[in-house]
């Protein structure tokens, strides 16, 4: 009976521990985002709420609490007020199932620093990650508003053109690890991470996971110059800034499944020795990967919609297919042969496949250009 309330005391507190690290991680990475995007751009950022500006996330956050909310004299309001929790939740609980590290040693007990390890981790995050349209749906159209119908719209045709090809990306990680537990393909990459042997994979993935977060360039859903801030335009005060932290928190959560799938995840250097610098390791690459959805962000313009749509249709989702035959036939002649150089004829490959969509386009782009001229 002991043993029985110690084990929910710890999945208590490692619950509250992760949701705190999520909410303090929202909070840090806008001031992260506005200062990189400040130094991209050849400006300061904001520097001047506390020390180097270090307390603006607070001031924000104290802005929004205290901002009059107003609720449209038409809108749905049961269905009003229940979208923004249905973005923000989804982002919340698939952190349950991100291996941080690896196991420690306190007061005599064996602490694993995970929350639940389960083994269809990879199924449970493409299930859970889906949801997250329908809070943005239902927000366009409980708002009852024209504008944010057209970007709840804009939303469900983006988010599922481009979750076919996300869910189908991290096919070449199941094959590779022969498992979809989370934790099981991090320790599949302790002689080599995934992204060496399948690159086209985990651009895919990456490209695929900033349209599902309508970040910068596939940010269709709330484009300010033509949907005046879209789905979330009838929405203000903390209604808003769940949308605002759902957004932040699914690039935190992003990146965590990026770093794990082909990068690695908690391992590194001394890891062994040392489990406690699995999660730090962690948290590097999540920065990294971070950095890289602002960087594109700073320097990419919107795709025009069509452009965007057939993109998703025409190139990710055929060049994802090939990633994973590719993948597939690269390991059978591993196995059969037993010859090393066949996994990296899985990156070869793929890399050749990918290219030849990319001179398409160019070629396109190229006789548009000249009869323009």
């Amino acid at each position: 009976m002991i043993s029985d309330w110690t084990l929910w005391l710890e999945w208590f507190i490692k619950a509250l521990i992760l949701i705190f690290a999520l909410l303090g991680g929202f909070a840090y990475l806008t001031f992260y985002e506005r200062r990189a995007l400040a130094r991209i751009q050849t400006r300061i950022g904001p520097n001047r709420a506390g020390p180097f500006g270090l307390l603006q996330p607070i001031a924000d956050a104290v802005k929004l609490i205290f901002k009059e909310e107003l609720t449209p004299a038409k809108a749905y309001k049961f269905v009003f007020f229940l979208a923004p929790i249905l973005t923000v939740v989804p982002s919340i609980i698939i952190a349950a199932v991100i291996p941080w590290g690896t196991s420690i040693n306190l007061f005599g007990r064996e602490i694993k620093l995970y929350l639940a390890d389960i083994n269809v981790g990879v199924l449970y995050f493409t299930a859970i990650a889906s949801i997250a349209v329908y809070g943005i749906v239902l927000a366009g159209w409980s708002s009852n508003s024209k504008y944010a119908m057209l970007g709840g719209m804009r939303s469900t045709a983006q988010m599922i053109s481009y979750e076919l090809a996300l869910g189908i990306s991290m096919v070449p990680v199941i094959l590779l690890a022969n498992s979809m537990n989370m934790r099981e393909i991090v320790e599949a990459q302790r002689s080599m991470w995934f992204v060496v042997y399948q690159p086209i994979g985990a651009l895919i993935f990456w490209i695929a996971t900033l349209a599902e977060v309508n970040r910068a360039p596939f940010d269709m859903p709330e484009a300010e110059q033509e949907l005046t801030a879209g789905y979330h335009a009838e929405y203000s005060g903390m209604k808003f800034a769940l949308f605002f932290m759902a957004e932040y928190q699914k690039m935190i959560i992003i990146c965590a499944i990026a770093a794990v799938f082909f990068f690695g995840g908690y391992l590194g250097p001394g890891v062994d020795q040392y489990p406690l610098l699995g999660p730090v390791y962690m948290v590097v690459k999540i920065v990294i990967l971070l950095f890289g959805m602002i960087w594109v962000r700073a320097t990419w313009p919107r795709l025009r919609y069509d452009r965007l749509m057939t993109f998703g249709w025409k190139v990710l989702l055929p060049v994802s297919l090939a990633t994973v035959f590719l993948t597939a036939l690269g390991i059978l002649l591993f196995e059969m042969t037993g010859n090393s150089m066949w996994m990296w004829f899985i990156s070869a490959s793929s890399a050749i496949v990918f290219l030849i969509p990319v001179l398409g386009i160019y070629r396109a782009l190229r006789r548009l250009s000249y009869g323009r001229a």
